[in-house]
């Protein structure tokens, strides 16, 4: 998984945690449908706000939930998940950016991609994404040319890029990708009026993404010698940072002036989580499961970010003396049969991925499956921190019933 949307479930309501499953495990079913098997490795949290905001406009869901099967990465369940063209379309938009994704770092030559037949591999993997979310966005009228030429236009943007340049320069491709994109929704909908507020939001997301993608690699990026924006243009964290804050609250003008049937999540995951990312990024405030009381600065991320590092222990550190583990042998119901290594290796990496370790009310052990409470689940962080402050962000709107008094 990766983007930079990555709400933790204890900051969602359980309407709006259920939606949000829906449209992950919608793309990733989307991708298996439309382009095979190995195309679900490009599911990631930011492709799936395309399928949200084409939900978001529309009148009738009638049709566009179906019941999935059993998956690993979520615990076995069977669960609703969304269907329909806002999933397609995130599908077609994840395999072109993903591809863009591969072919920088084959041009950065990371890791194995130092290796010339390895290189190789991954660019045919590259052109056949390519191809598959052409057809796909063709299918939805959607040319994802836009999308292949501003992947072009970045590369030879970066080797012209050096001290002075800006920032914006080198984030305008990504910007106009993703402008496209949010734009579309509005025509899958039937609302051709909310496509220039939608592609303003959309603009700005990419600027973010591209910021924060920066941000968070710059160290690993400096270590590797691999190319990076803020150090190539000589950008500050403090220039970075406003510039992210300027986006964060583009973003939340342009939804102002969408028109939206059901727009709760979409607010939540663009308004609330955007400051949540952009705050775990810079490693200034944020929410450490499980140490009530903790510094901003000690943010909830699962990576440590250039101000502050995860807690001790990692941030699935049990509390001490939490009186949530194991029941004692012989005591309660007997459980069922243990999973097998394989099998429990998968559900434990969808128990980290949905945060449910920490945040579930309950939730069943990868390879024991007994029961647990998640760690955090009746901790006091939330009382000690600004992590699930999301009326912050509204600055006196009456924005949306989304869960929060604002």
């Amino acid at each position: 998984m990766f983007g930079i949307v990555r709400p933790c479930s204890h900051r969602l309501t359980e309407g709006l945690k259920t939606e949000w499953m829906a449209h992950l495990c919608g793309l990733c079913l989307a991708l298996r449908s439309d382009h095979g098997q190995l195309a679900r490795v490009v599911t990631n949290y930011d492709g799936l706000i395309v399928s949200v905001l084409t939900e978001a406009q529309v009148e009738s869901r009638t049709g566009r939930r179906r019941t999935a099967g059993p998956c690993p990465l979520r615990a076995m369940r069977t669960a609703p998940v969304a269907q329909g063209e806002g999933a397609r379309l995130a599908a077609a938009v994840s395999l072109v950016l993903a591809s863009a994704k591969v072919r920088d770092h084959v041009a950065d030559r990371d890791g194995l991609l130092r290796r010339r037949p390895v290189a190789l591999a991954a660019r045919r993997v590259a052109a056949s994404w390519d191809r598959a979310g052409a057809r796909t966005g063709a299918s939805l009228g959607f040319d994802t040319a836009v999308l292949v030429d501003a992947v072009d236009r970045q590369t030879g943007i970066e080797a012209l890029a050096g001290p002075g340049t800006s920032l914006l320069t080198v984030t305008e491709p990504t910007e106009t990708a993703t402008a496209a994109a949010f734009a579309h929704t509005a025509v899958l909908a039937g609302r051709p009026h909310n496509a220039e507020p939608l592609a303003e939001a959309g603009r700005l997301f990419g600027r973010l993404a591209h910021l924060l993608d920066a941000v968070e690699d710059q160290a690993a990026d400096a270590a590797s010698g691999a190319w990076n924006p803020l150090t190539a243009t000589g950008t500050d964290l403090v220039e970075a940072r406003r510039l992210a804050d300027d986006a964060v609250h583009g973003i939340r003008l342009a939804l102002r002036e969408a028109d939206f049937v059901d727009g709760r999540l979409a607010h939540v995951l663009l308004a609330h989580e955007l400051k949540q990312s952009v705050n775990r990024s810079f490693g200034t405030a944020g929410c450490v499961h499980g140490e009530a009381g903790a510094p901003a600065g000690a943010h909830g991320s699962h990576q440590p970010g250039p101000y502050g590092s995860p807690p001790p222990g990692g941030p699935y550190a049990p509390v001490p003396g939490n009186p949530y583990g194991s029941p004692p042998q012989g005591e309660g119901p007997r459980p069922p049969a243990p999973r097998g290594f394989l099998a429990g290796c998968g559900v434990f990496a969808g128990l980290c991925c949905t945060c449910q370790m920490c945040c579930a009310k309950e939730y069943e052990g990868p390879w024991s499956r007994r029961k647990h409470e998640g760690f955090c689940r009746d901790c006091d962080c939330c009382d000690s921190c600004d992590c699930c402050n999301c009326c912050e962000c509204c600055d006196g709107c009456d924005c949306c019933d989304c869960g929060c008094d604002c």
